[in-house]
């Protein structure tokens, strides 16, 4: 495998696109980040927005396909959208 998925890189994966958020200390998985809304509420200050991950496993990464990379997590980057149900 060439590419080393890192986490703040943009990947496509399959049908779906989004931020690497997490890569297991144990390389066994990651997660993608495919969407983000604010949160309605303030019960827990240090949590302000609700992510949609997707797992990803190790045997699959050698077909993530890199796109660019973000500084931080915290950038406003973030592609897609959740919708309010």
């Amino acid at each position: 495998m060439l590419y080393t998925p890192k986490v703040n890189d943009y990947v496509k994966w399959k049908d779906i696109e989004g931020w690497i958020y997490y890569v297991d200390e144990c390389d066994v998985y990651l997660t993608i980040e495919i969407a983000v809304k604010q949160k309605p509420d303030n019960h827990v200050k240090f949590h302000r927005k609700i992510h949609c991950l997707v797992c990803c496993y190790r045997q699959d990464w050698n077909k993530l396909v890199y796109v660019k990379k973000r500084k931080t997590k915290y950038d406003d980057e973030i592609q897609g959208s959740l919708s309010k149900t």
